[in-house]
């Protein structure tokens, strides 16, 4: 698999390992000496610039479970290097003789989508249906769960620390969030399944924006108002803070996807945890610290 040592990865992992499975990963860097992975999961190395390297390092393998991708374009990096570094995978992945790939995408990822982040992912959808029939799509929402999770934990740290919070638009669009453990069932799930599929990961529980950040106050017990004002505003306060923090805290069109709905489905949830019964055993850790994306996932690669 690709990301084992990442958030929703490193569940996925674990519950491929909980079912028997031998776990490798394909990553840039060795695990961190602390992470509950290292030395259970065997690393291979991850380099897209060689057409050789990746099929010696997906050698032997039954499935490959891919999570690979960026949340935003940054250090010469852009969506479509994304989609071309997915598609060298899923080639090199055949080339290797892996029967199966179990590919983790978006909500209502569309080759129209006005946002990059959603075409590109139907771009890669695209390239893996062209490469094997013996593929699963799973398109998870808003992921919640575990202590690894970077939106809704800074979500709740910006919500216990500012008098005010800005919500851009109405608050009126609506999220459908998915537990990252229900994630991982259905990618194990799709492991052992033959045939091509695609199905959305998101669970029974949806919520208004504004009904989202309001359950979070109750929780945090924080007195922050919430303060409605326009997308583009919004974006640029959240640049602002995200100079100050030394991150990207949200983009543009993160904001556009959100207000536009993207984070929902039209299909049957296919998760069973609720959030709602998740996050009151979770006030004692949620957003008491920053978790910065960039120290995560740029610099540390």
């Amino acid at each position: 698999m690709t990301g084992a040592y990442s958030y929703s990865g490193s569940v996925i992992a674990r519950r491929l390992l909980d079912h028997g499975y031998d776990v490798a990963t394909l990553s840039r860097r060795a695990a961190p000496a602390d992470h509950p992975l290292a030395g259970l999961v065997r690393r291979e190395p991850l380099q897209f610039g060689s057409e050789d390297a990746l099929p010696r390092s997906l050698a032997g393998a039954d499935v490959l479970v891919n999570t690979y991708w960026i949340r935003f374009a940054r250090d010469g990096m852009t969506f479509e290097d994304a989609v071309a570094n997915s598609r060298r995978l899923f080639k090199a992945a055949k080339r290797a003789g892996v029967r199966r790939i179990v590919h983790l995408s978006v909500t209502n990822a569309s080759a129209g989508s006005p946002f990059d982040y959603f075409r590109g992912k139907a771009a890669v959808e695209e390239s893996l249906a062209d490469t094997t029939d013996e593929y699963a799509v799973i398109r998870p929402s808003l992921v919640f769960g575990g202590r690894q999770e970077i939106l809704i934990n800074n979500i709740a740290w910006l919500l216990r620390r500012l008098p005010l919070y800005a919500v851009p638009g109405d608050g009126r669009y609506r999220v459908q969030p998915v537990s990252v453990d229900d994630v991982a069932d259905l990618a194990v799930a799709a492991a052992a399944r033959h045939g091509p599929s695609v199905e959305d990961a998101v669970g029974a529980e949806v919520y208004t924006f504004d009904q989202f950040l309001s359950l979070l106050q109750r929780t945090l017990r924080t007195r922050t108002r919430l303060v409605h004002l326009p997308p583009v505003v919004v974006a640029a306060l959240g640049a602002s803070l995200g100079r100050l923090l030394g991150d990207v805290l949200i983009t543009r069109q993160e904001i556009g996807a959100l207000t536009a709905g993207l984070l929902v489905s039209h299909d049957a949830a296919a998760g069973s945890r609720s959030f709602a019964e998740w996050l009151p055993g979770q006030s004692d850790w949620l957003g008491r610290r920053y978790a910065n994306e960039l120290a995560r996932n740029w610099r540390a690669s």
